[in-house]
């Protein structure tokens, strides 16, 4: 079984737990997500990881095209808020993050650390994860996550990226332009 679908039947996507994040995330963010587009994207947004045979190379970054493409049946606009769900995406096309994005980042945050690192080990991917950190970074880092980056476990890799989404959140949650973010592996 590839580790995309690994990931959306019992990691970091898992197709239950990761969007009730991502609602919650929204919630707080935002407000309650009434609109009920809003729940379906929540559950289709991280499908397309379904066959990935990796997370974040380019066939994995392309996993935002199944949500959209089921989020289109609501229109262009919606198809476009799941795929700029992905900031490396919307870096890509040039577009704006979508919010979103913003709120799959903070699930991350509020996923507790304990289930997000057994379910990330479980499926293979925290290796991939931790592999490809450093490409992530294009913001300076703060004297504490340079110090969790260097360390290499996978705790002090969760305090790092927690910390890092959690900075990109406060900033970028109002739809500031991401300045922070690297140039895509897509082209």
């Amino acid at each position: 079984m590839k580790i995309g679908t690994r990931s959306v039947i019992y990691g970091a996507h898992q197709f239950v737990l990761h969007p009730l994040f991502v609602a919650l995330a929204w919630w707080k963010l935002y407000s309650f997500p009434f609109d009920p587009r809003l729940w379906v994207a929540f559950f289709v947004h991280d499908l397309g990881y379904i066959g990935k045979p990796n997370l974040d190379g380019p066939e994995g970054e392309s996993h935002v095209e199944l949500g959209a493409a089921i989020m289109g049946v609501f229109g262009s606009k919606w198809a476009d808020f799941c795929r700029y769900h992905s900031r490396f995406y919307a870096r890509r096309d040039n577009a704006a993050f979508s919010r979103l994005c913003v709120a799959d980042k903070y699930a991350f945050c509020l996923t507790p650390k304990g289930l997000y690192l057994q379910m990330v080990r479980w499926t293979g991917e925290l290796d991939e994860y931790m592999n490809d950190r450093e490409k992530y970074i294009g913001e300076p880092l703060t004297p504490l996550e340079a110090e969790n980056l260097a360390a290499n476990t996978p705790q002090s890799w969760h305090a790092f990226v927690r910390s890092y989404l959690g900075r990109w959140v406060a900033e970028h949650q109002n739809g500031t332009r991401d300045t922070w973010t690297p140039q895509p592996l897509l082209r």
